[in-house]
């Protein structure tokens, strides 16, 4: 397929996991891209794997005021912005009574200011028409124990796509959401979690999970193409949810 031919797409957190996988979906379906990532070995890294005319920018995007001029570097680089991928991200587990005031600022700057200035800074780069996708999450929707910050983070960001949505429809730019569920990316390993609490934790996850697997970035990115794609000509505002059924069975 070539749903992309001649666009270009800028992707936040795009050197691993679900971020990688969407770079190179969209790569293999004729997209020039620019991916924006905090390490500088990751970033280089994921531009390396990638087979395609790949731009890059290093930014830690909890500090915000280099969000405008990563943002400005890859439209230029790539000569405007037909798709924004709106994926970085961080998970950290917290429960109530432990929870610090830093775990909760990063998870929303993170999730909430820095997607929203994003959007800012990509406003005058934009084509009529562009698409934006959200990485939101499905514990939006479940309540899970030590997961306050981040969920409360995420469902922020399903209301972020809504009102976006709204502001924008007038360009003709589509705002939607993926919302995956227990995916096989490395951010489970950046829990600060030992092994066998890593193992233990995944097995009692894949037991609610009426498809009885963790999913993989490769189907998460490949839902995020469809958002991106003129199939979904007629879908904004929306949140397509991506986790075997367990939010839904």
């Amino acid at each position: 397929m070539t749903r992309f031919h001649d666009k270009r797409a800028i992707i936040t957190g795009g050197t691993t996991g679900i971020g990688l996988a969407t770079a190179r979906r969209l790569i293999g379906e004729g997209a020039r891209v620019g991916i924006v990532g905090a390490d500088p070995d990751r970033v280089a890294s994921a531009a390396t794997a990638l087979d395609g005319d790949v731009a890059t920018s290093v930014v830690d995007l909890r500090v915000t005021t280099s969000m405008g001029d990563s943002i400005d570097q890859l439209a230029s680089d790539l000569g405007g912005v037909d798709v924004l991928v709106l994926n970085a991200g961080v998970t950290m587990l917290g429960p109530l009574g432990a929870i610090t005031e830093p775990v909760i600022d990063d998870q929303l700057t993170l999730h909430i200011k820095a997607p929203l200035l994003a959007v800012q800074a990509a406003l005058p780069h934009f084509v009529d028409g562009a698409r934006i996708v959200m990485t939101t999450s499905s514990l939006n929707q479940l309540g899970m124990p030590g997961m306050a910050a981040y969920s409360a983070s995420k469902a922020g960001q399903r209301s972020l796509v809504r009102t976006l949505a709204a502001e924008l429809i007038g360009r003709g730019i589509r705002v939607n959401a993926i919302a995956p569920g227990p995916i096989e990316t490395p951010i489970y390993s950046k829990l600060g979690l030992d092994s066998a609490t890593l193992t233990q934790m995944a097995n009692d996850i894949v037991g609610r999970i009426p498809m009885g697997r963790f999913g993989t970035a490769d189907e998460v990115a490949a839902a995020v193409a469809f958002l991106a794609s003129d199939d979904a000509g007629y879908i904004t505002g929306q949140e397509l949810v991506v986790d075997g059924g367990w939010t839904s069975i």
